[in-house]
């Protein structure tokens, strides 16, 4: 069994700033457990590879294309708008390399509002936003999906955005508004946390650990892995967890000695996620050695079988970080009526029931319907770290490049 929530996408530090690299796609596939996952392309990169959703578009009659293949577009949808505006024409979005969405769903969308819409994948959340402050001038596309918080304020200081107030935001997206000017809307949330292979610590008859703090003390030695926060989204994500949690006491060098004690009790650091989930990672199909590893609050339903009452694996949730992703219309989009439309889909009904099992991400609408596996085994946390966006963008690749020196100097 091989996943991927759409975050786990390489990144890659040099010189301690970030550089995001065009990926390569080939052809792959996989499935969660118990359920038909979508199809799986294979991105490489110079941090090696991993396996994500391909991106999808499609025309009106519901066929694939696949946004990858240059020259791709998908045939022109007919009727009016849901609104009953009757903008239409080719809208593009923007959006990273793991979009996934049911094409019946954008299909349907296509139909009624009159808009073809054409997916144009960019890369990782960093990948992404690096590419629409170069081409500001002349902007990729017209809708953008995918900023998360990690990024959002560099997309807001760069101007790529254009202003945008969403009538279904107050539905949830609100929640985690972070623009006075309504360039960004939240679509979805994803929290990243330690996760636990119950049945190890069920045989080894050891307590399992509950916090930060606990991953450090010697009965945990040699049991946890962690993705690098320089070449993993996720691990970046944990990286910030810590520095919430350790650095905002007035210590601005504790999250240092966390991650000190870390390193003394014998964690591992893999390229990314893919390397620490499910090779040495004892609770998925790799069964590896780790019986704790970084993942997400989501990943416990994906190990879980059909009629199982219990879940083998498990989230801590007072370890987990608050991934938020945004959407918005670009400056000087061609088609800016439209792509406000886009915007509107993304808030859909349609669109955020089916995000938990296309994308594997917590949608923001409160009136979304969980899959019933996420209510059992993958409830979200209720006190995630969180920092505020422009924080992050601050001291993203300082911190990078001080833990960098400390893990791997």
């Amino acid at each position: 069994m091989r996943f991927t929530p759409h975050r786990q996408r390489p990144m890659v530090a040099i010189a301690g700033a970030l550089v995001v690299l065009t990926t390569l796609t080939a052809c792959g596939g996989g499935s969660a457990a118990g359920t038909t996952g979508p199809a799986m392309t294979t991105a490489v990169t110079m941090a090696g590879t991993t396996t994500v959703p391909p991106a999808i578009s499609s025309t009106a009659d519901g066929s694939a294309v696949d946004s990858a293949s240059p020259g791709t577009t998908a045939a022109r949808g007919s009727g009016s708008a849901e609104s009953g505006n009757t903008t239409g024409g080719t809208v593009t979005l923007v959006t990273h390399d793991s979009f996934n969405m049911d094409k019946s769903v954008i299909a349907n969308f296509e139909k009624t509002s009159g808009i073809t819409l054409k997916i144009l994948a960019q890369g990782d959340a960093g990948a992404m936003v690096n590419r629409l402050v170069l081409t500001k001038d002349k902007p990729l596309g017209d809708v953008v999906f995918g900023i998360d918080n990690s990024f959002a304020s560099r997309a807001l200081d760069a101007g790529v955005l254009q202003s945008y107030a969403a009538p279904a935001a107050g539905d949830g997206a609100d929640k985690y508004a972070i623009d006075s000017e309504n360039r960004l809307t939240a679509v979805d949330y994803g929290d990243v946390c330690v996760n636990v292979d119950h049945k190890w610590f069920t045989h080894k008859k050891l307590a399992e650990p509950r916090t930060y703090e606990d991953l450090s003390k010697p009965e945990y030695k040699n049991l946890l892995v962690v993705p690098s926060p320089a070449t993993s989204s996720p691990g970046l994500a944990f990286l910030l967890g810590t520095i919430a949690n350790f650095g905002s006491d007035g210590d601005p060098a504790g999250w240092q000695r966390y991650w000190s004690g870390l390193k003394d009790n014998g964690v591992k650091v893999t390229a990314g996620w893919e390397d620490a989930y499910s090779v040495d990672f004892s609770g998925s199909s790799g069964k590896g050695a780790r019986p704790l590893v970084v993942s997400y609050a989501s990943s416990p339903p994906f190990e879980t079988k059909a009629g199982e009452t219990e879940a083998p694996t498990g989230a801590l949730l007072n370890t987990c970080f608050r991934q938020v992703e945004y959407a918005g219309v670009l400056a000087g989009a061609a088609n800016p009526d439209a792509a406000k439309k886009v915007v509107d889909f993304l808030l859909s009904k349609a669109f955020q029931d089916a995000m938990p099992e296309q994308m594997y991400v917590y949608p923001v609408s409160r009136d979304a319907k969980l899959p019933k596996s996420w209510k059992q085994f993958a409830p979200a946390a209720t006190n995630p770290a969180t920092m505020n966006p422009s924080q992050i963008t601050a001291g993203r690749e300082k911190w990078i490049g001080a833990w960098s020196d400390l893990m791997e100097g």
